[in-house]
């Protein structure tokens, strides 16, 4: 494994698959370039998930405060979901279709020499075709969706379906994953020391002596402090956690805010929503948890508003279908149809979370005093999910930016304004991330956006321009989103809680400035390659006509002698 040396260096002693690793470098290296050296010590691909853990068996972020250690108390490194690298999908897919790419190449490159060594210059058409191959090339390895081979899906289908190259890690999980998980879930929470030890292992503690309560998850267990802080604050890295361990963080969520006491909420039944919800597990309830905790909403709000906030941030996006509103109604799908082209998406994710929550083994609104108290909370958590509908947004922001000067916390018109903000907030602060959390996620939202705009063009609907592959790069995407609706938004809620400037206003300055200068780099990029391109363009014009000219003066002398 490659060092990175510095005069003030950390050294980690780490294993991987058994074998001793160590790394070593700078005490002021970028959490990246951390994550990539153990990255290529496991051989794991850029979407592979890493985990490491202390001599303890506790599970520690890879970060630049890792602590240093010795060979005798070796970290452990493990690659928790291994994609296959074997060979890069480009290259087995073009197998798969029949191209030989290398034989291509070569024998292009020997109908170069043939031509340099009858001519003096290979003429242009020979370097338009190795810019075709070399284009071809990078589009089977970098592009998952590929439309443009005709591959993206059977035109003759009425409904349209995801390329077989959607995510190399879904978001949305298979009914075989999902019961994957769910079976790792049970296995944590019978009641063994094999259970309270993996528990433990993740910065769980059990309160009661290291017994088990009846085996209820939520009452025996508490999570450690260090966890709990970390669950509070928008840097959470849901990459480094299985989806078992995010459903026993997501109940403890409710658990640490009071609401399984506060209105009677039975463990089992917050299990079986947690289960319920499973195959579209969202990230956006920690974002929702820590905006709670930062903003110290228990002492302003009813209880009542937070479980309704947490649950809608829960369930804000059921089943979402990978295309957008705009799609549903150009498309004229079922989901536009049924909702009359009024936030299709939104309003199907509301149907599926009450088709979850009238069950009576997940309704967690169940034990409320009186019906009276139910159907309004679920009326709010429809008008939460609803305000996720980002054509909605500007008249949101406008509605709270005219109650700010007079907002009160006693007025209820007021607390639903705030309501429909944070889950906005919620929904889309990604970039109030760290970096090596967030870009993850805008991979995934990226190619989801890619995926429509194929289908767009294949079905000859309107292309949504922020989508279109051939017009939107990753940092062109960010920078506008960042200043026009990110910025705007946080700064107004930062008005109203101050205390967020740091946590999520800061964090998405400077991902403004890193993406603005990826543009700029990008498009620096573009000019020297059309210059490049313009030289060797005037290089062929000259080698052209000094053909030409020998050619027309060998003319000329054959001519002379044919005459003399």
């Amino acid at each position: 494994m490659s060092r990175v040396h510095d005069m003030a260096t950390k050294t980690i002693y780490f294993t991987v698959n058994g074998r001793p690793e160590q790394a070593e470098f700078p005490v002021d290296c970028p959490p990246l370039d951390i994550k990539d050296l153990f990255r290529s010590a496991a051989e794991a691909g850029p979407n592979d998930i890493l985990k490491l853990y202390n001599p303890k068996g506790s599970i520690i972020n890879i970060s630049p405060g890792l602590e240093p250690n010795s060979p005798h108390s070796c970290y452990k490194l493990e690659v928790v979901a291994a994609e296959c690298n074997s060979e890069p999908l480009g290259a087995e897919l073009a197998g798969a279709l029949g191209f030989d790419l290398s034989s291509m190449e070569k024998r292009l490159q020997g109908l170069e020499k043939k031509i340099l060594f009858e001519a003096s210059e290979a003429p242009a058409v020979v370097f338009e075709m190795k810019k075709q191959v070399d284009l071809f090339r990078e589009k089977l390895e970098s592009v998952e969706h590929l439309s443009w081979l005709g591959l993206f899906k059977d035109l003759s289908e009425g409904t349209p379906k995801p390329s077989p190259f959607y995510h190399k890690r879904t978001l949305h999980k298979t009914r075989k994953e999902c019961e994957h998980v769910r079976e790792k879930f049970l296995q944590m929470r019978q009641c063994s020391s094999s259970f309270l030890k993996k528990i433990q292992s993740y910065g769980f503690k059990d309160h009661q002596n290291n017994r088990c309560s009846n085996c209820h998850l939520c009452s025996s267990l508490e999570v450690s402090e260090e966890v709990r802080q970390y669950l509070k604050t928008p840097t959470f890295d849901n990459w480094q956690w299985e989806d078992a361990e995010i459903m026993v963080l997501l109940q403890f969520m409710y658990t640490d805010l009071d609401f399984i006491s506060t209105f009677n909420i039975e463990p089992e039944v917050l299990q079986q929503l947690a289960r319920s919800i499973l195959p579209h597990l969202p990230s956006v309830p920690a974002q929702m948890y820590g905006l709670i905790w930062l903003t110290d909403l228990r002492s302003r709000m009813d209880s009542i508003d937070l479980l309704i906030m947490l649950t809608s941030a829960v369930c804000h996006d059921l089943d979402h279908t990978g295309y957008n509103n705009a799609y549903q109604i150009n498309a004229r799908t079922e989901l536009a149809l049924r909702y009359n082209d009024i936030s299709p998406l939104e309003n199907h994710h509301c149907a599926v979370a009450f088709e979850i929550l009238e069950k009576t083994q997940s309704n967690i609104f169940s034990n409320l005093a009186c019906r009276i108290s139910t159907n309004a909370s679920w009326k709010a958590i429809i008008k939460c999910i609803l305000a996720t509908d980002m054509t909605k947004h500007n008249e949101i922001l406008n509605k709270f930016k005219s109650i700010l000067p007079i907002f009160d916390f006693a007025n209820r018109d007021h607390k639903d304004v705030l309501m429909m903000i944070l889950i906005k907030v919620s929904d889309i602060s990604n970039e109030a991330r760290p970096m090596e959390v967030a870009e993850p996620w805008l991979d995934c939202l990226l190619q989801e956006f890619y995926n429509q705009s194929d289908v767009e063009k294949l079905e000859g609907l309107p292309v949504t321009p922020f989508m279109d592959r051939d017009k939107v790069t990753k940092p062109s995407s960010q920078t506008g989103f960042i200043r026009f609706i990110l910025l705007p938004l946080f700064i107004e809620l930062a008005n109203l809680f101050p205390c967020l400037e740091q946590h999520i206003i800061d964090p998405v300055r400077k991902a403004l400035d890193y993406y603005t200068e990826m543009e700029k780099a990008l498009d620096r990029e573009k000019q020297n390659r059309a210059q490049s391109e313009n030289v060797s363009k005037s290089r062929e014009t000259v080698a052209a006509q000094s053909t030409s000219e020998v050619h027309t003066d060998a003319q000329g002398q054959d001519s002379k002698q044919n005459t003399q």
